[in-house]
């Protein structure tokens, strides 16, 4: 090769690095990269090195330069895992009525769903409405709203024995009034229906096990199978198959008894003293004097002012957190549902079931308190003794100022299954006898 045309290789070399422009220049800037990654590959076979994954990552320059005339090949990064943090975004039904109590709280109707922010602590949740508003809910007043939870059901019944459900459907007196309940067998369920008398037997009630096979699938009658126990129920609302009828009734518990709330909805445990308002003074003793009284206007509150000196503060913060604001004689079951027990009858102790025929009850009672001229009911005897009282058929004695045809009325409100009381249209017009006639 002669001088001129190693001149003239030289030339073209340098244009193609910074030019690149002609063909002869674009196929010899080739030829040296293939030569070079040869070279290079030649020499990671020699002398292996450890790879850099942070210096790979690296653009080089030729690919900066690149990529603003066509875009890069390189794969897209795969998306960020979620975030351990966050928490999942549960939607949920609500069980019963709220009404807000506070600034904070968000209004809940029943069966209505919502979906729930953030679990602010055990007992209030924060929740959004389906019109976007949002705000503070009590969380035993909801469940979460997925087909598979027997709670959303009105058909489903957690804490309730078999002698409870046969009460409450004797009650009922339907023909295919049933409930669901807890098996005695963790883990398992039992239908109970109510089976009216026929030719040859009396009116009873029947228990059906929900059992399930080897598959997890539910049935009652074998032949039958259903993925999840709502299914089965839906089937058998419309088809007895195997049992003695079909299920025309679900029996609720709910009625208007509502669960009691934890405390406020905000962990705040001094108040603004302004609002509050005295009543009267319902007690004192070593420690100082317990007055009932109002907060904000609305709230009905057990104001205690402790004497100077007769008890340290973190002794009486302890003492707020655990006595919690209750003044009347109720009673608190097992559903969280407050009630005053010794005016209620076995239907609202029992199975928390309200009607017009539990306030005859009620008014019975009262009729009692007028003609002893104001006695507790039961003075002498526990909330749970009057449950197991009342249960085993004793009804309050009769009031020396009571005339026989008078407590003859009272009585009559205490019949143990409600339709066998009278109504109130019925209570009035003997009344009003009695009173005309002396």
């Amino acid at each position: 090769m002669n001088d001129m045309e190693l001149s003239e290789e030289k030339d073209n070399t340098i244009q193609s690095i910074f030019c690149c422009c002609c063909c002869c220049s674009v196929q010899k800037r080739q030829v040296r990269t293939q030569i070079s990654l040869s070279k290079d590959e030649e020499l990671s076979e020699k002398y292996p090195q450890h790879p850099r994954p942070w210096f790979s990552e690296l653009p080089s320059k030729k690919q900066h330069n690149r990529s603003w005339g066509q875009p890069s090949k390189r794969k897209p990064l795969p998306p960020l895992p979620p975030s351990e943090v966050a928490e999942e975004k549960i939607r949920v039904k609500a069980l019963y009525d709220f009404l807000p109590r506070e600034p904070c709280n968000l209004m809940l109707k029943r069966a209505e769903e919502y979906l729930i922010l953030e679990k602010y602590n055990p007992h209030w949740w924060k929740a959004r409405d389906r019109l976007g508003n949002e705000g503070l809910i009590p969380s035993n007043y909801v469940t979460e709203n997925k087909p598979t939870n027997l709670e959303i059901y009105e058909w489903y019944h957690r804490n309730i024995t078999r002698n409870q459900a046969e009460r409450l459907l004797k009650q009922e007196s339907k023909e295919g009034a049933f409930i669901v309940r807890d098996s005695r067998h963790l883990g398992l369920y039992t239908i109970s229906v109510f089976v009216r008398a026929r030719r040859s037997i009396q009116a009873t009630i029947k228990h059906y096990q929900i059992k399930s096979n080897e598959s997890g699938q539910y049935y009652v009658a074998e032949r039958h199978l259903f993925q999840s126990i709502p299914e089965l129920i839906l089937y058998h609302q419309h088809n007895a198959a195997g049992l003695m009828t079909r299920l025309r009734y679900p029996v609720g518990l709910m009625g208007s008894c509502l669960p009691a709330t934890a405390g406020f909805s905000y962990e705040k445990w001094e108040i603004d003293p302004s609002e509050l308002s005295f009543v009267k003074e319902i007690g004192n003793g070593q420690f100082g004097v317990v007055h009932l009284g109002e907060w904000r206007a609305h709230f009905q509150v057990a104001i205690k002012a402790i004497n100077e000196g007769s008890m340290s503060e973190e002794d009486f913060i302890e003492e707020a957190k655990v006595m919690t604001y209750v003044l009347d004689d109720e009673y608190i079951s097992s559903s969280g549902a407050k009630f005053p027990v010794k005016w209620s009858p076995p239907e609202v102790f029992h199975f928390n079931k309200y009607s017009s025929k539990s306030d005859v009850w009620s008014f019975g009672v009262l009729m009692w308190e007028v003609f002893t001229e104001g006695k507790m009911p039961f003075e002498n005897k526990s909330n749970l003794q009057v449950v197991e009282a009342i249960s085993k058929g004793f009804r309050l004695y009769r009031p020396r100022l009571a005339p026989m045809s008078v407590y003859e009325v009272m009585y009559s409100c205490w019949h143990e299954e409600p339709k066998g009381r009278p109504t109130f249209a019925e209570l009035l017009q003997v009344l009003t006898e009695i009173a005309e006639n002396g």
